[in-house]
């Protein structure tokens, strides 16, 4: 059950969540738990192990995609993500770093938008494979605004792509 009340005028949104340290899974469902906070109808797909991009000398990261809707604008959704991470200890040390949590703001609606603090959708969706195997298992047929392909024709049209696994449902650490 949702504590957000979703207003007729909401938008679908898709985030991408990432750990490496710590406690990884713990760490998703609780940046998951958190998201529940201004994000309703959350569906979550399976966490998929993927070896890091960028930065190589580090632990194997766990990601996964949620969809949900919002009535929030893209700039408060962001900043609602970065207080998440921040309560979770994340600090920015340098550019692909190991990290206890990693909120993108993937998706929000239709919204095409290039701006200093935010790009929409998210640069990174057609070549990454961490998110385009959970992106295409929770919404398969979502379309890209700007390429105009779903997420499925994405993840098939994709160039090799580092190593994903998919692990299964995120526990509940309840």
């Amino acid at each position: 059950m949702s504590d957000v009340r979703v207003a007729p005028s909401s938008t679908e949104v898709f985030l991408g969540l990432g750990a490496n340290v710590g406690e990884p899974l713990r760490q998703l469902a609780r940046a998951v738990d958190a998201l529940r906070g201004f994000v309703a109808d959350l569906e979550v797909s399976s966490v998929y192990r993927t070896e890091p991009v960028g930065f190589r000398d580090q632990p194997d990261f766990y990601n996964l995609v949620v969809r949900g809707v919002t009535d929030l604008p893209p700039d408060e959704v962001l900043a609602r993500i970065l207080e998440v991470e921040r309560g979770m200890g994340r600090e920015r040390t340098f550019r692909n770093a190991p990290r206890p949590i990693d909120i993108d703001l993937l998706a929000h609606g239709d919204i095409v938008l290039d701006s200093p603090s935010l790009t929409l959708p998210h640069p990174g969706i057609p070549a990454r494979g961490f998110v385009l195997h959970p992106l295409a298992e929770a919404a398969p047929e979502w379309r890209h605004p700007v390429l105009k392909q779903t997420a499925r024709e994405l993840l098939l049209s994709a160039p090799s792509l580092e190593r994903v696994e998919r692990v299964g449902r995120l526990p509940d650490f309840g």
